[in-house]
Parts: C-alpha cells; structure tokens; sequence
C-alpha cells in the first residue's frame, strides 16, 4: 500500500511544472503523511542568500496537499495555509514532513514541519498549517 502511495504522489509531484523546477522530491509517504525534499538553487535564493520564504511557503503547501492526497485522492485545493519562519532557511537541502492532522470528507486539516540540513546539521526553519478542500468529481471553479 505504501509504495502505491508513494507512486501516486511521485506522478502528482511529476505533473507540476513549480515542483519539477524547484527539484521537489517525494522521499516517503504514508497513510495520511508525506517527506518531501528539495535541493538549495541559487534561483529560489532572496537577495541574503536565504531560501525565498515563497518558495518555503510552496514546499509546505506542497507536502501538505500530498499528505492529505494519500488520504482523499489528488484532487485537493488549498483553502487557507499559514507559514511560520522561524529562522534563515539556510541549507544544503529542505526536508518537509507533513502530516493530516484531521481527515475529513470535504476537508482536511495539515500540519508541516520545514527542517533545513547545513554541514551536517537539521535545523527547523519554519511551520505551516493547511485547510484544504476535497473536491468531488464535477468541481471546475
């Protein structure tokens, strides 16, 4: 079942052009949880030389809508997220771990911790909550 998930996420990851060009990849998903990395680029820097706070904004929104995908399904849409920086994201890599926090047939509610790896340390650089929307079948706008 896990490496079903796991496929699933793999192909909804593949099919965003935003994940493909920030170089998202799905390390690992569960019933209701997702790890989800990203490598440091030059491109998603801010002008200190931090990772962008969109782009660590995107990685949470990101892993939360496949954490709950493995739970209802890929056709999700973000309702409300919020993103706490806590520090510089500063790093080689970007690990985010998502989970669901509550399922729910038209909602689900998310939680993400954004973690960065420099020299061999993992830091916790920013939070973030999701609320998102399952969408039924017909759903356009």
């Amino acid at each position: 079942m896990t490496e079903d998930l796991t496929s699933l996420v793999r192909q909804i990851n593949e099919s965003a052009r935003f994940n493909r060009w920030c170089g998202f990849e799905v390390l690992s998903c569960a019933p209701g949880a997702v790890e989800l990395a990203m490598p440091w680029r030059d491109e998603a820097g801010q002008y200190a030389g931090f990772l962008h706070a969109g782009v660590v904004a995107g990685l949470i929104d990101t892993a939360c809508g496949f954490a709950a995908a493995t739970l209802a399904g890929p056709r999700l849409l973000a309702a409300h997220f919020s993103v706490n920086c806590l520090r510089p994201a500063l790093g080689e890599r970007f690990v985010a771990r998502a989970r669901v926090v509550k399922p729910g047939k038209q909602q689900m509610f998310t939680a993400c911790e954004l973690y960065a790896l420099h020299q061999g340390t993992e830091k916790l650089v920013a939070t973030g909550e999701t609320l998102l929307t399952v969408l039924s079948g017909g759903d356009k706008d």
